[in-house]
């Protein structure tokens, strides 16, 4: 009988954790979301898109040079991203999300990088790295580019657009800042973090970042004052690269050892990290920097509870 019970518990949890795969998978799918990523292809870094389930890899840029750090604009129309074309620094490119149209926004000798779009689509904050690194924020088109914060990097908006918070280079160390869009109210949080890859949760209640602990990276999730940090991801291995489906209910990010970036695959999991679910294949090559397009999961933050199709409703937490 002991061994009965043992045999149908093991059961339960592996029906369980079906359910679980399907819930994420079958339910982003449901509304067709997809993650635009860069890959690895014959030493040269392109753009792809793929299904939220692995599916249907698409190469969208299609050129001979590094195509990288791609990021859907939350309208769902364009994808910013950063290239070296024409033997010029890493600049910021914009094309549309089947990857024609593609047009070069910035110049310079100094390099653009880690594009990130405003909740309304009409700006775009970016990385301009001369040594020291300093965030400016410019118009879709590219016009009105003006500096925002010095000593600073990795910009992410704020759901409400009013701030960008983003990596500060003060004194070396990495922490976690905010700033007004309009240049003014330069603060840390509450309680200090140091960290990499922030995002705002849609609710903007909760932030998730990167961070290096034990001689791995992390991917954790705190309050929005930076209280109680909590990682969601395994103890071991380095886990990078965190971006939120546009509803906050999923997780897209990389999976890789000491030889980052190669080999580096992308996973998907739950918000809570408690499900995962490996969405590059095994011989896909590297896949890195993912980026959700703008549609995702309605998850009801009430019930802790996920919607799929309707009537199909699968625990989600406790």
């Amino acid at each position: 009988m002991r061994f009965g019970r043992t045999r149908v518990s093991f059961i339960g949890l592996t029906v369980m954790l079906l359910c679980a795969e399907l819930w994420l998978i079958r339910g982003l799918a449901a509304q067709k979301p997809q993650i635009v990523f860069a890959h690895l292809v014959f030493d040269n870094f392109e753009i792809y898109v793929m299904d939220v389930d692995g599916g249907n890899r698409e190469n969208l840029s299609n050129h001979p040079v590094h195509d990288m750090e791609p990021h859907w604009s939350p309208g769902g129309t364009k994808i910013a991203f950063v290239s070296n074309r024409n033997d010029d620094a890493d600049q910021i490119y914009v094309m549309d999300a089947d990857g024609k149209n593609q047009t070069r926004l910035t110049y310079g000798p100094r390099r653009k990088l880690q594009p990130d779009w405003s909740p309304d689509s009409q700006k775009i904050a970016f990385t301009v790295w001369d040594g020291i690194p300093h965030i400016d924020v410019m118009d879709a088109d590219g016009k009105n580019r003006a500096t925002l914060v010095g000593q600073a990097s990795a910009p992410a908006w704020s759901p409400d657009g009013g701030e960008i918070m983003f990596v500060s280079a003060r004194n070396w160390e990495s922490e976690l800042m905010v700033i007004g869009v309009d240049g003014q109210g330069l603060e840390g949080l509450k309680h200090p973090l140091r960290g990499g890859s922030p995002s705002y949760f849609p609710d903007g209640t909760r932030i998730l970042y990167e961070v290096w602990e034990e001689g791995f990276h992390h991917i954790n999730v705190v309050a929005l004052d930076g209280r109680n940090p909590k990682r969601i991801t395994p103890n071991k291995g380095h886990h990078t690269d965190p971006t939120l489906s546009p509803d906050g209910g999923a997780i897209a990010y990389v999976v890789s050892n000491d030889n980052f970036p190669i080999g580096a695959k992308i996973h998907l999991m739950t918000a809570d990290g408690k499900y995962i679910k490996p969405l590059s294949k095994v011989n896909a090559g590297t896949d890195y920097q993912p980026d959700f397009g703008p549609s995702g999961l309605a998850v009801s933050p009430a019930s802790k509870t996920a919607a799929i199709w309707g009537k199909l409703k699968i625990p989600f937490g406790k």
